[in-house]
């Protein structure tokens, strides 16, 4: 009896309507309005407002919907947990990084990870902006640097260290900086942002930098960078194989930031499914 219209009180709350409601339930829509009749008057509150048109949560409805949902995502979880506990990794997972390190890093061993698990269908979106997991309905992220949402699950995949480096034709022509200050005396090549991340004396400093290009691709920058336009301040993996083969000369690393971890980041109340567990597990192997 506790129970009876909860799971139809959820539906309507979520679809907006009864005939919505009933049709996700495969009910019919006079007992979804019996059921969620007798809740109301089991409990003594109005859960929602009817009328012809519409229909509208109550706020004591709203607060009994918030604990409904995770009661019944919590029965939800418990069940996949034992339906998977002895299957092999199949399904959907959908994913997001940024645009560059998606490109270069994730998606050549999203490749390879499903040669390896042919059940498993990989949905990528790449983007820059800042994506809300929950509210998009995706299982993970691939994000880098600090993080600021507590309320995800994170796990360490890798690292990556940002240089500020020039050509060395630049160098010869233009001289080598030495100091932060030293850099508006040089041409430096932007991306998004017009200030560049140093540490000074222990702690981070942003400084600004004036340059005549601004590109929001540092794939782009870089080729700058190689035809010696100017000085750049980029990722590892932009600039780690130049800088190895001495066609990028490392600058001002005195004063480089520290190394920030590269992060694997999903819902903590996403139920940890096997295929997502082994993807991750693949990218902490394959990822250097």
């Amino acid at each position: 009896m506790q129970w009876q219209g909860v799971n139809e009180f959820v539906a309507v709350a979520e679809e907006g309507s009864f005939t919505a409601a009933a049709k996700k339930l495969d009910l019919s829509t006079a007992q979804v309005s019996r059921q969620i009749s007798q809740l109301e008057s089991r409990l003594g509150v109005k859960l929602l407002y009817r009328t012809t048109r519409t229909v509208t949560i109550t706020q004591e409805g709203s607060i009994y919907y918030q604990h409904c949902r995770a009661v019944l995502d919590g029965l939800q979880h418990a069940e996949d947990e034992l339906l998977n506990l002895q299957s092999k990794p199949q399904g959907k997972i959908k994913l997001t990084a940024t645009v560059t390190y998606g490109e270069q890093i994730v998606l050549p061993l999203i490749n390879k990870f499903v040669m390896r698990y042919p059940d498993i269908e990989v949905e990528a979106y790449l983007t820059n902006k800042r994506v809300d997991l929950v509210e998009e309905n995706y299982d993970l992220a691939i994000r880098i640097g600090d993080l600021e949402d507590s309320t995800m699950m994170a796990r360490k995949l890798s690292k990556r260290s940002n240089y500020v480096c020039a050509a060395p034709e630049y160098l010869h022509k233009y001289g080598t900086p030495h100091t932060i200050s030293e850099l508006s005396n040089h041409n430096c090549l932007l991306g998004t942002l017009d200030h560049w991340r140093f540490v000074v004396e222990g702690r981070e400093k942003s400084v600004k930098v004036k340059g005549n290009l601004r590109y929001n691709s540092g794939f782009g920058l870089t080729q700058a960078a190689l035809n010696g336009i100017g000085i750049v301040q980029l990722p590892d993996y932009y600039t780690q194989d130049y800088i190895t083969q001495g066609l990028l000369v490392p600058l001002l690393e005195s004063y480089r930031i520290p190394v920030e971890g590269i992060w694997a980041v999903y819902p903590q109340n996403r139920f940890m499914s096997p295929k997502l567990r082994v993807l991750i597990d693949f990218l902490v192997e394959n990822i250097q």
